[in-house]
């Protein structure tokens, strides 16, 4: 510690020196001779600058004790050992540093949390499109291929979630802005989920002008759409019904909605169906339910700067809007 100081306080010590000689050249070229007179002078200087640098080292001396131990834990920055105004100020901008840093680390906690529940979840739904298909595969004179088509667009839609759950984090880095047309979107959509649609009997109805283009990224507005569309068939178990992709301009807005025919979110469970995780009443209903569709889907658009909203009523189905603010409809 006392090292610390008198590196702290060299230069001071030193201008001192300094200041003193020059004090003493100076009476001595206006012609003052006394050198006990001067002796005395430069000894109560060095005195008086002890004394200074010896009571400010006492003020100083639990701070530099704090500051030169090993701490046990981070809370050892809160603890407030300043006297002097810098040192104050400087336990002040600890406690704030630390405030960050807690919440830097609670970000990144919840974060991998959330990545390795959804890991843990998405391992055990896997089981079971790997067993139909090892069931499927015993039988190799009657293979039921479209129903190995089938799991393996399971595998490879749960995949997807997979890698856009882990792209969340670097989102800014993987982002691509540009002027996508929805009607040819959506389409693209629908061709790659025919066979969901004829499994389920679930018959897609596009209604989306060729015209209306929304600025946005195609990649992760495609998965967004796809997640909402696959929600809308997955519950829907009722045949013959219907899923309805539209979209309407108002002014410089577009809204892009998916309505289905389904059985409909509960009240209960309409404030949380966004939320990490949360399958909700509907979700018991099908082992495919992870909780996480609609939260990335939430996600993507605030950082696109879309606003998705839903609206459900049991029973009747449920209607899902994305709302491109300040666009040009025509390309």
């Amino acid at each position: 510690m006392l090292r610390l100081f008198l590196k702290e306080h060299a230069a001071y010590m030193v201008f001192q020196a300094v200041l003193v000689a020059f004090i003493m050249i100076l009476y001595w070229l206006d012609g003052f001779r006394n050198i006990d007179t001067a002796i005395y002078s430069f000894v109560i200087s060095i005195l008086l600058t002890a004394a200074f640098l010896g009571a400010r080292y006492i003020k100083r001396y639990r701070y530099y004790k704090k500051i030169c131990e090993s701490p046990a834990a981070m809370e050892h920055m809160l603890q407030k050992e300043g006297r002097s105004p810098e040192q104050i100020q400087t336990d002040l901008y600890l406690q704030k540093l630390y405030k960050v840093y807690q919440n830097e680390v609670q970000t990144l906690y919840a974060s991998q949390s959330r990545h390795l529940q959804f890991m843990n979840q998405w391992v055990h739904q896997m089981k079971t499109p790997i067993s139909v298909i090892q069931l499927l595969l015993q039988n190799p004179d009657n293979l039921d291929k479209s129903s190995v088509s089938e799991e393996i667009d399971r595998l490879k839609a749960s995949l997807d979630t997979v890698l856009m759950n882990a792209r969340l984090d670097t989102f800014e880095q993987d982002m691509q802005i540009e002027q996508v047309n929805l009607q040819s979107l959506a389409s693209e959509i629908i061709t790659e989920n025919k066979r969901l649609f004829i499994s389920r009997q679930v018959y897609p109805v596009i209604g989306v002008d060729e015209n209306f283009h929304a600025a946005t990224d195609r990649k992760w507005m495609k998965f967004v759409l796809g997640q909402l569309i696959t929600n809308a068939v997955k519950y829907t178990f009722e045949k013959e019904k219907k899923v309805y992709i539209t979209a309407s301009c108002h002014e410089s807005h577009i809204q892009l909605s998916i309505r289905d025919e389904g059985i409909g979110i509960p009240a209960t469970d309409m404030g949380r169906v966004t939320k990490a995780f949360f399958t909700g009443e509907n979700g018991r209903k099908t082992a495919e339910s992870t909780g996480m569709g609609l939260y990335i889907a939430k996600e993507v658009c605030k950082r696109l700067g879309h606003e998705l909203t839903i609206e459900s009523a049991v029973g009747k189905g449920t209607t899902v809007s994305i709302l491109f603010s300040n666009q040009d409809t025509v390309i």
